[in-house]
């Protein structure tokens, strides 16, 4: 897997740019304002897509948190500020004023595309363990994050859904609408569940080499000496 993403790598980070600006560039800047679709997938690209290929194929970015901070910050400060800022541009963009304004808006489109890359940029770092540079956070607090950050997408998808009339008037009845959950719902999934499920794997692996390491089971308990006879079952009465 690792030799497959290292081949890769090279055609990740210009795949990512060239997905978004085809997102910004006519015709789908245009499309976007009466088709739904066209808005959500441009908003996944944005948020989810392209930050991810752009963090997996040219790495993460290094934060010198010593030189810039007078103390280490804790792995929940780290966490906080890498998905925070995520979680409210995400939210902010798919407002319905958001939406009715930037429909058809090339210069507001290219606006939401550089806000929600660099944040979500920031968020894959912190994911992929690329940053900061004290030190990659836990495991399950990655999964965690990416986890949040997936089910912000899936509510967002479920109100969506749910709406009559839709985000804006412009797409009130739109048949597309549901086409349109789907695609959140699938792009969000693809992107982070195998986050989520790789970085809980190997957190579950570690934490078994550790106990194998210390001379103990995966349940705490410890290994038979080799020097010593078998323990008896447990609940076996002599």
């Amino acid at each position: 897997m690792h030799r497959r993403l290292a081949r890769l790598r090279p055609v990740l980070g210009p795949a990512g740019v060239i997905l978004s600006l085809a997102l910004v560039l006519p015709p789908a800047v245009g499309d976007a304002g009466h088709n739904p679709v066209i808005q959500a997938l441009q908003w996944l690209v944005f948020a989810v897509a392209t930050p991810a290929l752009l963090a997996l194929g040219w790495g993460a970015p290094v934060i010198r948190a010593r030189r810039l901070m007078p103390f280490r910050p804790q792995p929940a400060l780290v966490a906080a500020m890498g998905l925070l800022p995520y979680l409210v541009l995400v939210v902010a963009w798919r407002l319905p004023a958001a939406v009715a304004a930037q429909a058809g808006s090339a210069g507001l489109t290219v606006l939401e595309m550089v806000t929600l890359v660099a944040a979500g940029y920031l968020l894959w770092a912190a994911l992929i363990g690329g940053a900061p540079a004290a030190g990659p956070l836990p495991r399950p607090l990655r999964a965690a994050m990416a986890a949040v950050a997936m089910w912000t997408v899936w509510v967002i998808a479920y109100i969506t859904g749910m709406s009559v009339t839709g985000l804006t008037h412009a797409q009130a009845g739109a048949d597309s609408r549901e086409l349109a959950v789907g695609v959140m719902w699938a792009v969000s999934a693809v992107c982070y569940v195998p986050v989520v499920y790789v970085l809980m794997m190997r957190w579950l692996g570690a934490r078994d080499e550790a106990d194998l390491d210390a001379g103990q089971q995966p349940d705490g308990q410890p290994w038979p000496q080799p020097d010593r006879p078998l323990p008896p079952p447990r609940g076996w009465s002599r």
